[in-house]
């Protein structure tokens, strides 16, 4: 049995997430109580009364107080039940959460007459904060499209039983801001950037004239088998642990050259660790 429990912040894509889940064949239940996840558990691990061998459920904000500060204990339940679990927390910053509001006009769940959007997201955030701490995936859609998002949940969720572990290599640049829902972060701007060469700027990391200059570069390669060392030598330690997702970005001025080139290149070096290997480029669209 598996068990997907998505939450998150208002306007992040739990929607979106719990339908792509169901697309995948997942029961999908949205708004659960968390008053009745002990009952849900308790139906999952009776095989006898099991209708389906994979669900998901949507907790959000509106839940009370005292029943939010609970989940620790029902993810313990999960644990003495010894159902596979994975818990999906979306976030964005809070300047793309009130633009889509904005753009939606619709109303925020936790906003009313005393209590603004802004205000709202913030309490919100902080309800939450129990169950995001317990989170095995987190997202951060502010930089991500409703399709891209569904990519994302595709890849880490419903791709990720073929391989011992998922493993995200994505590529970003630091001037549209650092990611903040990946395990490892690598900075590139100390390499020779491409983009100051300019019959180079107009290209990307993943064209050849780019991918000639930096495969000359010493200090490119250098640092290239830096990374692809540590990743070696511990990605085991993290399928050791029953981890089955990974993510690890790396990051330049602009995210279009250096970055870019660097993902492929591990990626193309990590596929001989049979790993199921997803890259993005965020910046690439």
């Amino acid at each position: 049995m598996k068990l997907i429990i998505v939450s998150g912040l208002s306007g992040s894509g739990k929607s979106v997430t719990l339908d792509t889940l169901e697309d995948a064949g997942f029961y999908c239940t949205d708004n659960l109580p968390v008053a009745l996840l002990p009952q849900f558990s308790t139906l999952l691990s009776d095989s006898k009364k099991a209708l389906f061998s994979k669900a998901a459920v949507g907790i959000d904000a509106r839940n009370d107080q005292t029943s939010l500060s609970q989940f620790s204990e029902f993810i313990a339940q999960l644990k003495t039940n010894k159902i596979d679990y994975d818990v999906i927390f979306l976030r964005a910053n809070k300047e793309s959460l009130l633009k889509r509001f904005s753009e939606t006009r619709r109303k925020h769940p936790l906003s009313n007459a005393t209590t603004s959007l802004d205000e709202a997201i913030d309490l919100e955030l902080d309800r939450l904060s129990q169950i995001a701490s317990h989170a095995s995936i987190q997202i951060d859609t502010t930089h991500t499209n409703v399709h891209q998002l569904r990519n994302i949940i595709r890849e880490r969720v419903c791709l990720s039983g073929n391989n011992p572990l998922s493993l995200q290599i994505m590529s970003f640049g630091y001037k549209h801001g650092a990611p903040n829902d990946v395990d490892f972060v690598f900075d590139a701007r100390c390499l020779p950037n491409p983009y100051w060469e300019p019959v180079l700027r107009s290209f990307t990391g993943k064209d050849q004239p780019v991918i000639d200059f930096l495969d000359k570069a010493p200090l490119v390669q250098r640092y290239l088998n830096d990374i692809s060392t540590l990743l070696t030598n511990w990605v085991p330690e993290f399928i050791n642990t029953n981890r089955n997702y990974l993510s690890v970005a790396i990051g330049c001025t602009g995210g279009q050259h250096r970055s870019v080139y660097l993902t492929e290149k591990l990626a193309r070096h990590l596929e001989t660790q049979k790993l199921s290997i997803i890259t993005r480029h965020r910046e690439l669209g």
